[in-house]
């Protein structure tokens, strides 16, 4: 279990809860690579029954036919709608049109539509932004957490976007939805160890993307393991320290690098069915604590 909860994301959780009175929609920006574990489960919770754009971005990073299984798996909700697009897409154009649609028509105030842009760092929210807005609003980086203030950016004379600061949520209790955060970048490199991240990602594409790693790093023989899938891309890739041995460290930052950039081409990093039995583990678990919980209780007693 990841717990932080730095100042500035407890002051974008005020923020929310100022201004989601005076809103129409949200448009929540999700990495289409970990649809599900980019969503803020606090933002569902504050939002309630207001109209929903789940705005999959850096499609072209991410595995198509995932992508579009997420798609159908996120609009079960019926106040949810969703987007594909990256930053170089034209489709970041149809979101206004989109916008307009989920909103009710109104006779008795402005035309205006005021829609909460929300996402946590480092999915590209701020780059989307500037791209809608036509002009550099907002600062973009591929660092976590650059947004810190609120600000209005009017995209035309009938559509106002309310960006927010990326906000993350108290604790992140599926261990897995934390690597695959700290793996795309939404989670700063120092919260979690890199060498384990490096790992969690090895293991990941020898079951789901065989056949990419041996593409990606040459290899005639695919390992078994995790470990030694690192040991084979630290030969390839001159990662090896004094006496021959491995630098895990350095292998480790490589792996992670190019799955950030893309180098492995489309890939998503969870499913709908991974996410079921990951979820219904983490019951288990957390109804194990609770039991061991009350025990100590009653002995107490």
């Amino acid at each position: 279990m990841i717990q932080w909860y730095p100042g500035h994301m407890h002051k974008a959780k005020k923020e929310y809860l100022k201004i989601l009175p005076q809103i129409d929609l949200v448009i929540e920006v999700l990495d289409a690579r970990i649809p599900f574990s980019s969503q803020n489960p606090l933002l569902t919770q504050l939002r309630k029954d207001k109209p929903c754009i789940k705005l999959l971005n850096k499609s072209d990073l991410a595995d198509n036919t995932m992508v579009s299984i997420w798609q159908d798996q996120l609009e079960r909700d019926s106040s949810v709608k969703t987007l594909v697009c990256h930053r170089g897409d034209v489709l970041t154009r149809k979101l206004p049109e989109l916008c307009r649609s989920m909103i009710p028509v109104r006779d008795n105030r402005s035309t205006m539509i005021y829609a909460l842009i929300t996402g946590i760092p480092n999915v590209g929210k701020s780059t989307l932004i500037n791209k809608l807005a036509g002009r550099h609003v907002t600062k973009t980086g591929n660092e976590a957490a650059l947004t810190r203030l609120q600000q209005r950016v009017e995209i035309t004379n009938d559509f106002m976007l309310i960006d927010t600061p990326g906000m993350l949520w108290p604790k992140i209790e599926n261990e897995n939805s934390g690597y695959r955060l700290a793996a795309t970048g939404a989670i700063r490199d120092t919260a979690i160890d890199l060498q384990e991240v490096a790992s969690f990602i090895a293991d990941f594409l020898l079951a789901s993307y065989p056949e990419m790693a041996q593409h990606r790093y040459a290899l005639d023989i695919l390992p078994d393991s995790g470990i030694e899938f690192l040991d084979a891309i630290a030969i390839k890739r001159g990662c090896i320290g004094a006496g021959g041995r491995v630098d895990y460290e350095k292998v480790s930052r490589l792996l992670v690098s190019e799955l950030r950039k893309g180098d492995f081409g489309g890939i998503c990093l969870e499913t709908p069915e991974m996410l079921d039995q990951e979820l219904a583990e983490l019951e288990v678990i957390k109804a194990e604590k609770a039991a061991k919980k009350a025990a100590r209780s009653g002995t107490k007693i």
